[in-house]
C-alpha cells in the first residue's frame, strides 16, 4: 500500500465513509478537484439556501462512475440528501489541501481509489437470517433488525434499519393482499425525500407509517391523515413504541393511532400463513424473505440490503 493509499484508508476510516451518499459525495469532490484544481475552498462547495453540496446529484455522479464502466446506480440523490454530506464534503476538501500541500494529490490516483471503493459496496455482504426452531418467530425479525441497527451505527448517517424495516413490512403486506390491492413500494431515499405521500403505504382508507424512532414530524403526519380521513398505523420496534405514544399524546390525538410492534406485526402473520404449525415455519419465513429480496432488487441501489437465507 502506497503512502497515499494509507492516508486516504486512514481518512475513510476515521470519518467512517463508507455508505453510498458519502460515496458519492467523495468522488464529486474529487472530480472537482480534477476540474478547478487544488486547493479548494470548502465554503464554495456550499448551494445558498438548500445548505447542499453544490453540483452534487445522480446525473454528476453516474458520469463519473460510467467512465469506469459501472453502469449501476450508486445513490438515486446522488448523496443530496444523506445527512452530513456538506461536512463531509468541507473535511474532504480540506484533506485534498493537505495532500496538495505536501505534493501527493495523485487525483487520477484518488479517484481511482474511490472507484474501487464503490465497486466494494457494490459487492456488500447481504444480512443473514439463521432459521433456528427453537426460537420464536419474533426473534427471527429482532434479529434481522438487530444487524440492521449494527450496521447503521458503524455508518453514520445511513438508515440501514429503517430500510430494512421498510421493506420487510412491503413484503408482508404484498403477501396479504391480492395483486390489484397491493400498495405501492418506494426506495429508501425515495421515502426520505417525498413529504407529499400520506404514509409509507397507503391501503383503501389506511395510512401506514414504518419507522425505528419516534419523531414529532411522524405524528404530525398521522395528524394530517385524520384530518384527511384516513386511519394512521405506525409499525415500529417494541423499544420506540412508547415514545410514539407519548409524542401522539402531546399533540391529543393518542388514541387515534394505532402503534404496532413490528416484531410481533410479522411474526403473527408467519404464524398464521402456516396454519400454526410448526413444520410450516421455515417456509413461510422463506417466503417472506424472498419477497422482500424482490423489492430490494427493485426499488434499491444497495444489494447489501438483501438478505440471505
Amino acid at each position: 500500500m502506497t503512502s497515499l493509499e494509507k492516508a486516504l484508508t486512514a481518512f475513510r476510516d476515521a470519518n467512517c465513509l463508507k455508505s453510498k451518499g458519502q460515496l458519492a459525495v467523495m468522488l464529486h469532490i474529487t472530480r472537482l478537484a480534477s476540474e478547478k484544481g487544488l486547493p479548494l475552498e470548502p465554503e464554495s462547495l456550499r448551494t445558498g439556501k438548500e445548505g447542499q453540496v453544490k453540483g452534487l446529484g445522480k446525473a454528476r455522479v453516474q458520469a463519473i462512475l460510467k467512465e469506469h464502466g459501472i453502469m449501476r446506480v450508486l445513490a438515486e440523490e446522488g448523496g443530496r440528501t444523506s445527512r452530513g454530506s456538506l461536512g463531509n464534503a468541507a473535511d474532504y476538501a480540506l484533506f485534498l489541501n493537505a495532500l496538495h500541500q505536501e505534493g501527493k494529490a495523485d487525483l487520477s490516483v484518488i479517484e481511482d481509489w474511490w472507484i474501487a471503493r464503490v465497486r466494494e459496496f457494490f459487492c456488500g455482504k447481504p444480512f443473514a437470517l439463521k432459521f433456528d426452531s427453537s426460537k420464536s418467530l419474533r426473534s427471527v425479525v429482532e434479529d434481522l433488525l438487530a444487524q440492521a441497527m449494527k450496521r447503521q451505527k458503524e455508518h453514520p448517517g445511513s438508515t440501514y434499519a429503517g430500510t430494512v424495516l421498510q421493506h420487510l413490512v412491503g413484503a408482508k403486506l404484498d403477501l396479504i393482499l391480492p395483486e390489484e390491492k397491493r400498495a405501492a413500494h418506494y426506495g429508501a431515499n425515495a421515502a426520505d425525500a417525498s413529504t407529499a405521500r400520506a404514509g409509507d403505504f397507503v391501503l383503501e382508507d389506511v395510512a401506514v407509517h414504518v419507522t425505528t424512532a419516534p419523531t414529532e414530524a411522524l405524528i404530525r403526519k398521522c395528524k394530517a391523515n385524520i384530518e384527511a380521513g384516513l386511519r394512521p398505523v405506525i409499525v415500529t420496534i417494541a423499544e420506540s413504541r412508547a415514545g410514539i405514544e407519548s409524542i401522539a399524546k402531546g399533540f391529543g390525538v393518542d388514541g387515534r393511532i394505532d402503534v404496532i410492534e413490528a416484531e410481533q406485526f410479522i411474526a403473527t402473520n408467519i404464524l398464521e400463513w402456516g396454519q400454526f404449525a410448526e413444520k410450516s415455519h421455515r417456509t413461510e419465513i422463506v417466503r417472506l424473505i424472498a419477497q422482500y429480496n424482490a423489492i430490494v432488487q427493485k426499488y434499491e441501489t444497495d444489494p447489501s440490503l438483501r438478505i440471505e437465507f
